[in-house]
């Protein structure tokens, strides 16, 4: 896998089948990982459980976040990635359906770096996916944590 790749954590299988479609049709097939809720996307992160054979220094520029996810919601994963050292600097991006006012405050008090709801067509739908992948896959600069 390419070093710069979106970390994808969505919960509806047929969310992640488009959006990998999507992705595979504008060339960007080899930049992105798919789980399916919080507890697998820390073990993902951290290299951990299943992921524990998984090079943990190469992290996501982007994680493309759905909110409602089980076992941990999305908020509850973004505080911890922005708690842990490792993973506090990589750009969230909230990909959902939610249209609740409470629910946007709470993902940019966590940390989210953009809130973006699912459009309902698919022609915007897919708009919305190639702009975040241009955007963090090829223009955005990344950084990492420094070393203590």
């Amino acid at each position: 896998m390419e070093s710069k790749y979106i970390l994808l954590v969505e919960d509806s299988q047929d969310d992640v089948d488009i959006i990998l479609r999507i992705l595979k049709e504008h060339s960007f097939s080899e930049k992105a990982v798919a789980v399916i809720d919080g507890v697998e996307a820390i073990d993902f992160l951290l290299a951990k459980g299943k992921y524990l054979k998984r090079y943990p220094v190469t992290l996501p520029v982007v994680i493309m976040l759905d909110l409602k996810l089980p076992r941990m919601n999305g908020v509850e994963l973004l505080q911890r990635i922005r708690a842990d050292r490792r993973t506090k600097f990589i750009p969230v991006v909230m990909f959902t359906s939610s249209k609740q006012d409470r629910d946007v405050l709470d993902c940019y008090t966590a940390g989210a770096n953009s809130y973006i709801r699912k459009p309902d067509t698919f022609e915007k739908f897919t708009e919305a996916v190639i702009q975040i992948a241009n955007y963090w896959l090829q223009w955005n600069e990344i950084t990492q944590p420094a070393k203590e």
